[in-house]
């Protein structure tokens, strides 16, 4: 059944990002849109990009320009919907630009509803670890890790809701980079997990292989130009190895640890979840596609793991008093 799994979980991964490649951006390919933004240039702006004509100087409100609008972007804009629009009279589907699809711009935003699911997913881990804090002492056996991920999360998020909100070269670099720290994070867990007993050591010379493997990845993909495909590799072994081993942990545990079954369970949503991005489809009123959907999913099962996160740490401090009790009583 494990096996079963895995392969599935393998599939669905694979099918998101050779998707994204066949499907990726047949509106800006478009001579249509090209023709478009060429003209469209010519005529509003000029060679620095920063003066326009009557026609795009409406929209270039201070929200805009604080959110780094130029001319160039304005007719990039107003071209992506004359293109769907053209496509649409022509009963084609819906074209991607640049592997996006066409969003509503709101407040500046460019996926406004990505920005506030990325929000939503910020506030659910920070309302979760201020519960954590609460409830688990900090002499708890992996108090440090899951803090430490908590914050790692929290960072990964608030790149995500940046990235969404105007997508820069630098933004999209922090948001793929910390995306795969939250995976990297887990797989760390999910091993330091099984490993709490051992000596300090051998989790400390884990803990710092794992940072000096981001810090290689981040270094890698921050030099030249974006390695896609290095890091969907990257994201794909080190998902597919946190997720295996979480789920061979469970089945281990199911009989002593009862509560398993939340991590268990979170492990199978958060995977099924990825579906939402293999059916992708056209923004549905122009501001929720598949990718914020599937962000907003994720929120609510954060709430989820956090609850195991916290019943297993109360375990194992329970666990942890005992056998210092026992070894207590055995020394009188």
């Amino acid at each position: 059944m494990i096996r079963y799994r895995v392969v599935a979980l393998v599939l669905i991964v694979l099918l998101i990002y050779f998707f994204r490649l066949i499907f990726a951006s047949g509106g800006d390919r478009s001579q249509f849109y090209q023709n478009c933004l060429k003209f469209c240039t010519l005529d509003n702006c000029t060679q620095s990009g920063v003066s326009y004509k009557k026609e795009l100087q409406w929209k270039h409100d201070p929200i805009n320009k604080l959110l780094l609008w130029t001319c160039y972007d304005e007719c990039g804009y107003d071209c992506m919907w004359r293109t769907t629009a053209a496509f649409h009279n022509r009963n084609w589907t819906t074209p991607q630009f640049y592997g996006k699809w066409p969003f509503v711009r709101f407040l500046g935003m460019q996926e406004p509803a990505s920005v506030l699911f990325s929000v939503a997913n910020f506030a659910t881990h920070y309302k979760m670890l201020q519960r954590f804090k609460r409830e688990v002492r900090t002499d708890s056996p992996m108090y440090g890790t899951w803090r430490a991920f908590s914050y790692i999360c929290l960072n990964a998020w608030i790149w995500s809701a940046f990235f969404h909100t105007r997508d820069f070269p630098v933004t999209e670099l922090l948001d793929y980079t910390f995306a795969y720290s939250m995976v990297l994070a887990s797989f760390h867990c999910m091993v330091m997990r099984m490993i709490h007993r051992s000596s300090i050591v051998v989790r400390g010379a884990f803990s710092c292989l794992c940072v000096l493997f981001f810090v290689n990845h981040f270094s890698y993909l921050s030099v030249g130009r974006f390695d896609y495909s290095y890091n969907m590799k990257a994201n794909i072994v080190t998902g597919m190895s946190g997720a295996l081993g979480w789920i061979l942990w469970c089945f281990l545990q199911r009989k002593k640890r009862r509560y398993v079954w939340k991590c268990f369970t979170f492990i199978v949503l958060a995977t099924s979840s990825l579906l939402l991005e293999i059916n992708d489809f056209p923004p549905i009123l122009w501001t929720f596609d598949a990718h914020s959907i599937w962000h907003l999913v994720t929120a609510p099962l954060t709430i989820l793991f956090y609850s195991f996160i916290i019943e297993d740490c109360k375990t194992l401090r329970k666990e942890l008093v005992g056998v210092e009790d026992e070894e207590s009583r055995k020394l009188l």
